[in-house]
């Protein structure tokens, strides 16, 4: 298959190396040469500047992975175009133009991933199977936690310049953080309503949300909190879902999923994979896009996945500028 990556800041650069990796070697990159990072890295790629002049070489697949506010810029010529997209999270910094985009795939028949790599964790789907199952009973509430200093993500650029800490770009914690929201709607439902307090609260010289606290509500009963921050050091990354039955921990540092069942007062241990890391997510999601693109899978995290993921950072923004408990829709 011909590839095209629009993007190669640091995710669309990884996105390059496991096509390399896992064998693919005609690929095109779309570039605004706005990336901070060297330009070495990149030879021997063809590259084109114009998108029309990209879409000309006809690739199957196209990698979105340039800044949110400009994905819909990209993946609604290739939806068109009938090419099969990995769209990096979150699909955009608003609701605008994505019926434009669910559109012109369907009309194409251009199929959409969702760059959520955590639903690639061992971890989660781990956790997904012992809620499926009933082991510890069901869900009845939780707590998830993600804070990591702004500053450590990309030592080589100055992060205020960075998309995540942009307005312009689509920045902020609760777009750049949103695989909880993700996750959380994966494992637990349909969310029925929220409300947040969000803000720039900290000492960082930017201008977008870098704190907030989210509650959930879900159509299934359950209730939490999803806390996220770009100045927690060091990081941390953790979840806890008390259940009838028992309570489920998970700690993204690399500890097992610990499982308490109260029947018999005992902790089970879920150990992760010898040798997983965190660059393990971004090949099996690259893997199951290859199998997307072909044809033989259906995408594990839908546009309309996408789409639910942004309608809840969204509702976050919503219910934090206006002090109101924000309704969720279908």
């Amino acid at each position: 298959m011909k590839f095209m990556i629009a993007g190669l800041g640091s995710i669309g650069r990884r996105h390059l190396r496991h096509l390399a990796a896992l064998g693919q070697t005609d690929i095109l990159l779309y570039r605004t040469h706005q990336s901070t990072l060297p330009d070495e890295d990149l030879a021997g790629y063809p590259v084109e500047t114009d998108l029309e002049a990209a879409l000309a070489h006809k690739p199957d697949a196209v990698i979105v992975s340039n800044p949110t506010a400009l994905h819909l810029d990209v993946a609604i010529p290739a939806a068109r175009a009938g090419c099969h997209i990995l769209l990096e999270k979150p699909v955009s910094h608003s609701l605008d133009r994505l019926d434009e985009l669910a559109q012109a795939a369907e009309d194409s028949g251009s199929r959409i991933l969702v760059g959520f790599q955590f639903r690639y964790h061992p971890s989660l789907n781990r956790i997904a199977e012992i809620l499926a199952q009933g082991q510890v009973g069901r869900p009845v509430s939780f707590r998830a936690h993600w804070g990591e200093y702004l500053p450590d993500w990309h030592p080589w650029e100055d992060y205020r310049q960075s998309y995540s800490a942009r307005q312009d770009l689509g920045g902020g914690v609760i777009l750049t953080l949103t695989h909880p929201l993700d996750y959380l709607h994966w494992l637990l439902g349909p969310v029925r309503a929220l409300w947040s307090f969000a803000g720039q609260f900290s000492d960082l010289e930017i201008d977008v949300v870098d704190t907030a606290e989210i509650g959930l509500a879900f159509e299934s009963g359950v209730v939490g909190s999803l806390h996220l921050n770009y100045l927690q050091r060091p990081p941390r990354h953790q979840l806890e879902i008390v259940c009838t039955g028992g309570t489920i921990r998970w700690d993204n540092a690399g500890q097992a999923v610990e499982v308490y069942h109260a029947g018999n007062k005992h902790w089970s241990q879920h150990p992760l994979p010898a040798g997983f890391e965190r660059d393990n997510l971004f090949r099996a999601q690259m893997q199951h896009f290859l199998r997307v693109a072909a044809g033989s899978q259906q995408p594990l995290c839908s546009l309309n996945d996408g789409i639910v993921a942004l309608k809840l950072a969204l509702g976050a923004h919503q219910s934090a500028e206006g002090a109101a408990l924000v309704k969720i829709g279908a």
